[in-house]
């Protein structure tokens, strides 16, 4: 069931997704080689501590999996939800994930970014440019009146064109006084098909483009996908609610 917010309830949400832009801001300046992930997961947790907000991801579970940190940190072929460790260390070249979500005042807010770690090759600086364009094309198409399957095939349109893939296994999803709502937005669809718009409408929506091709695999500790030709993916979000006037883009500082 798709549950509309009343504009109090948007500005709420407005207030949680600026908490994660602003935390994510401040993990992109602490990327750099010989950092680990652990490193960025406090960071998170205290900078959402510091904000009165719960970190939203710190203990979430599904099929009787938790995961135990704050931060998703996914690292070059990882997709999502990879886990923050210690012995992870980032080193030049690589490309880090980092999504971030948090429960302020009952409502959640939920963002993405990836990010390079000092330079990186020619085709990863392509892969972030491209699903970054694919998330703000895709935001341009959430507008009341549309339908699902427009944002959908904004992302699957722009990756393809360029020769990459979209993830099928993950979407992105509504978002409100639960981290996951209805409804489901895949990364893949055509235009002028699924659930119409309407405003009151908020939806987390995350492109992952693959470098190589869509299938991901699940690694041994039960939450990081992976890519399953081992080629790098990036991944993009922001939450988005959906008004009379237009998207209105809630996690920015």
């Amino acid at each position: 069931m798709v549950v509309l917010k009343s504009r109090e309830e948007i500005e709420t949400m407005r207030r949680a997704g600026a908490i994660v832009a602003e935390v994510l801001e401040e993990l992109r300046e602490h990327v750099r080689p010989g950092v680990t992930t652990a490193e960025l997961d406090e960071i998170a947790e205290l900078g959402a501590l510091r904000r009165k907000a719960r970190p939203a991801f710190k203990g979430y579970e599904v099929a009787g999996r938790v995961f135990p940190r704050s931060l998703c940190v996914s690292v070059n072929d990882e997709v999502v939800h990879g886990i923050p460790s210690p012995s992870r260390v980032l080193r030049e070249g690589d490309l880090v994930g980092l999504d971030f979500g948090v429960c302020y005042e009952g409502y959640y807010g939920d963002a993405a970014i990836t990010v390079p770690v000092g330079r990186v090759d020619e085709e990863s600086r392509r892969l972030l440019e491209v699903a970054s364009r694919a998330l703000r094309l895709a935001i341009e198409q959430a507008k009341a009146g549309n339908r699902i399957g427009d944002i959908s095939a904004a992302v699957q349109e722009t990756a393809e064109g360029e020769g990459f893939s979209v993830v099928r296994d993950f979407v992105g999803h509504g978002i409100g006084t639960r981290l996951h709502e209805d409804p489901q937005v895949p990364n893949f669809g055509q235009r002028h098909r699924g659930l119409r718009l309407r405003p009151g409408m908020v939806l987390a929506i995350e492109p992952m483009v693959n470098a190589g091709g869509p299938a991901v695999r699940l690694a041994a500790d039960g939450w990081t996908a992976l890519t399953a030709d081992g080629r790098r993916s990036a991944h993009f979000e922001h939450s988005v609610a959906i008004t009379e006037n237009g998207p209105y883009i809630l996690s920015v500082c």
